[in-house]
């Protein structure tokens, strides 16, 4: 590991001197200066590591100097050595205040410079190891969430299949209803991961249709009033799949599951629920939900014309929908027409 070594002096003699000394250390690259304003110009664009500053030095002298090194980036914790008289005992306690790590007095002693330079630079060995250290390991855990999180994502999407594969909708509306999702949640101010965890969780809101019986699940026909109570325990089966785990995304879907069939007047189930009491989750998928489905054919209906659905939400914003939902949805007309192109049924 090579270190750069900055020495200023004003003085040419005792620069050239402290030169052919550092460079007997190996492992060092040494930079002289014989401005302290230079050596700062210097250490703003390249990469100091051990730095070594008379004190009696033209403006900016070796306080101000460590004054300005130490606010650069990444210049805090550097070791550095100032230069002084002995008899400087004020002088000396405003540098260590300042930030300075050690001192030589003048005159230089040879040997003493070369061992004080050698132990600020094994000093500096040992921050920079533990800092590649600290980026390596930082690295591992990356790599490590990385991989639990892929492997959370291809459970989620098991989940959301398993649920698909038993229900006449198609792969597309659960793409175009979680985008419209995230289109509504954006207008409504959810942070960037709150909407990157809605995309992955919105898919696995009808995810309690697993339970639901074949004969009611793929009736074409209308259901019959016994029919539709069983159809609507979906919504609480599926939040009883995904309430234990301890995935954020999961425990958001077990929200969605079981909110996304309440209505703003109270009259949805499973729970009654009415207004602000409805987790917003649940009051946003209910608009991507619904309007997808009206959008889209299936065998017991034609898919209604977008001017059509799009009135049904204004009309039942307030009854069935929370207006701001439906405000957020129609306010972003382009993007819903956008994603409704991009996710086309195959």
């Amino acid at each position: 590991m090579e270190l750069n070594l900055v020495v200023i002096d004003d003085s040419e003699i005792n620069l050239t001197l402290f030169r052919v000394l550092a460079e007997r250390i190996e492992g060092v690259r040494v930079h002289g200066f014989l401005s302290s304003s230079e050596a700062l110009a210097w250490c703003e664009q390249g990469q100091a590591d051990v730095v070594v500053v008379d004190y009696m030095m033209p403006a900016p002298d070796g306080l101000e100097f460590i004054r300005h090194f130490r606010q650069l980036p990444g210049m805090a914790e550097v070791p550095l050595i100032m230069v002084t008289a002995n008899n400087l005992r004020d002088v000396r306690c405003r540098a260590l205040e300042q930030g300075a790590s050690d001192f030589l007095n003048k005159p230089v002693d040879k040997d003493e410079f070369l061992a004080r330079v050698r132990n600020m630079c094994a000093l500096r060995r040992s921050q920079r190891q533990l800092a590649d250290r600290a980026a390596w390991l930082a690295e591992e855990v990356a790599k490590a969430t990385a991989g639990l999180l892929e492997r959370e994502r291809e459970t989620i999407v098991c989940l959301a299949k398993a649920a698909e594969y038993r229900d006449p909708e198609t792969g597309a509306h659960i793409l175009r209803m979680a985008h419209y999702s995230v289109l509504i949640g954006r207008q409504l101010g959810l942070s960037p991961a709150e909407l990157e965890m809605l995309l992955e969780a919105a898919p696995m809101h009808d995810v309690g249709k697993v339970g639901t019986p074949d004969l009611i699940l793929l009736k074409p026909g209308r259901l019959t009033p016994a029919e539709f109570m069983i159809m609507q325990q979906h919504a609480e089966q599926g939040y009883e799949i995904l309430r234990q785990a301890r995935s954020p995304v999961l425990a958001m879907a077990a929200v969605i599951a079981r909110a996304h069939h309440e209505k703003w007047d109270g009259s949805g189930y499973p729970q009654g629920l009415k207004g602000e009491a409805i987790p917003l989750l649940g009051r946003i998928v209910a608009v991507a939900d619904v309007f997808d489905a009206l959008t889209s054919p299936r065998p017991y209906k034609q898919a209604w014309p977008l001017a059509q659905a799009r009135e049904y939400l204004e009309q039942n914003a307030g009854r069935h929908f929370d207006p701001r939902c439906v405000e957020a949805f129609l306010v972003a007309w382009d993007e819903v027409l956008a994603i409704r192109e991009r996710f086309q049924d195959q």
